[in-house]
């Protein structure tokens, strides 16, 4: 029709097929609102609201983490093929079927630990966060390394044949357990009856030191960090949110006008942890420091030998069992790797990837950020008020919040849940109580010590009263999946191992 001519716009599209919005890490004061993949009429709205109550209040109302521009590592958001290829994967990808354990092919290898050609050799399969290659897990059947991009066979490229791990990926296309199942259950139970090894090296590793290191971190953390003055801190943070936590960090810095400053040495380390009730024993031969419960408790750290190198230790778990990390200097990982696996090896030592890490966590009732933690969401609602120093007079980022609502009382709690069916679930189930929705699952796995679903959702009183622990109690559970409603027990501790007497040693 002449009088109404055709138009072909240009459309935005982003590396995660998500808008870009928030404070820009590099210019204090410059906020983004863009990059919204053809639904910009859709989200605009909304997003205006909070892009506005971001811009006059420092931060959103509601949870914005999945569309904040901190989501991306400074490293990819400079890096003109990262964003080439993963821009082109989010458009081809419009309208596909989003899968639970999907991974892209898109922008991969661009940022690679000192162990990953080690671990590649020995049938890692790889998930890439934050630019990262971390292990997912293992397959038995040999290396499934990942290729350069090839367009989905557009713009000319000719398509891969025989990829392995695309293979792997497509054979996860499902809603059900994955056909790997048995393989993560064999990682999970290696951890939990003898040792596993964890590659974590992906996490953000931060130095915080200067005069006014103490004071900052009085202020920017919850728990009690004190310290003598002029001494620095070490903070390892989980790599998907090494960026948000840095950009965080430096503005609160900035705007305290603190005589401290943040380096980021998050490259020159890498960080294997190594859990499970053999976990001292194996290790006792590799480093030079009596690890006993005396001389090493939970929860403290030392710089000792490894195999000739000087790592730091310490003694943590994010999986509930015995156990250490060790953060190695990038040259030294492979050799300090190589001592532990081999010492460990007549005891059944195992590589254990982060789908292991995802169901022992879960069992274990151990938080992860943006699924049973989110900006919205309070330590004392996520059941983390013993993080919180309210016992001392420090002050810290939060803390009125937090006192604030201890007295007026908790209005929404989040609760563990365990199916004696075996279905999966994923997160976003709704839950049932005595006949009446009160919430929604935000994380699920199966916990394959307990041999049972796990899942964690927050749930509210309908009347609108507090929800107390005698309220989670009385109540009779539905976890609904897919319309079809389970039968669930709810818990207010742990069901894995509720006294921690794992992790202090204790078997």
């Amino acid at each position: 029709d002449p009088a109404h001519p055709p138009l072909c716009l240009a459309e935005s599209f982003t590396a995660d097929h998500k808008p870009l919005m928030g404070e820009a890490p590099e210019v204090r004061g410059f906020f983004l609102g863009c990059g919204f993949n053809s639904a910009g009429m859709m989200l605009g709205g909304g997003c205006g609201r909070e892009l506005a109550h971001w811009i006059i209040h420092g931060r959103p109302e509601k949870d914005m983490y999945g569309y904040d521009i901190r989501r991306f590592h400074c490293s990819l958001t400079n890096n003109n093929r990262w964003i080439r290829e993963r821009s082109h994967e989010s458009y081809a990808k419009n309208y596909s079927v989003v899968f639970p354990h999907d991974e892209p092919l898109a922008g991969r290898n661009v940022r690679k630990d000192p162990l990953h050609e080690e671990l590649l050799r020995q049938g890692c399969v790889f998930q890439e966060r934050h630019g990262w290659e971390r292990p997912g897990w293992f397959s038995p059947r040999g290396a499934a390394p990942v290729l350069d991009y090839d367009y989905y066979g557009a713009y000319g490229q000719e398509r891969h044949r025989d990829y392995t791990y695309n293979r792997l990926l497509g054979d996860e296309y499902t809603f059900d357990f994955p056909p790997h199942h048995d393989i993560i259950k064999t990682e999970c139970l290696t951890c939990r009856n003898a040792l596993a090894l964890f590659d974590m090296s992906y996490f953000g590793k931060f130095y915080l030191v200067g005069p006014e290191a103490t004071k900052a971190a009085n202020w920017l953390f919850t728990a009690d960090v004190s310290k003598a003055p002029g001494d620095g801190y070490y903070l390892a943070i989980g790599g998907a949110v090494a960026q948000h936590n840095w950009s965080h960090i430096t503005t609160v810095l900035q705007d305290m006008k603190l005589q401290c400053k943040l380096l980021d040495c998050s490259e020159e380390l890498g960080m294997m942890s190594i859990q499970g009730p053999l976990s001292r024993v194996v290790l006792q031969e590799v480093l030079d420091t009596d690890l006993s419960n005396e001389a090493f408790p939970f929860s403290t750290h030392k710089l000792v030998m490894a195999a000739g190198c000087t790592v730091r230790a310490m003694r943590l778990s994010f999986v509930g069992e015995l156990g250490w990390e060790l953060h190695v200097p990038r040259a030294d990982c492979v050799k300090v790797y190589q001592a532990v696996m081999q010492a460990g090896a007549r005891h059944g030592i195992a590589n254990a990837g982060y789908r292991a890490i995802d169901s022992l966590s879960i069992e274990k009732g151990y938080r992860h950020w943006h699924a049973d933690l989110r900006p919205d969401d309070t330590p004392l609602e996520a059941g983390l008020a013993f993080t919180c120093k309210l016992k001392s007079s420090i002050p810290f980022l939060g803390r009125e919040a937090v006192e604030a609502q201890k007295a007026k009382g908790i209005f929404r709690r989040l609760v563990c849940f365990t199916t004696e069916e075996k279905v999966p679930m994923f997160g976003l189930e709704a839950v049932w109580r005595d006949g009446e929705v009160v919430g929604h699952i935000r994380r699920a796995d199966f916990g394959f010590t307990i041999d049972k679903t796990i899942a964690y959702g927050y749930i509210r009183d309908p009347a609108g009263g507090p929800v107390s622990l005698d309220f989670v109690r009385s109540g009779s559970y539905q976890l609904e999946r897919m319309g079809v409603p389970y039968p669930a027990q709810a818990h207010t501790r742990s069901p894995f191992d509720p006294d921690n007497q794992r992790v202090k040693g204790f078997y």
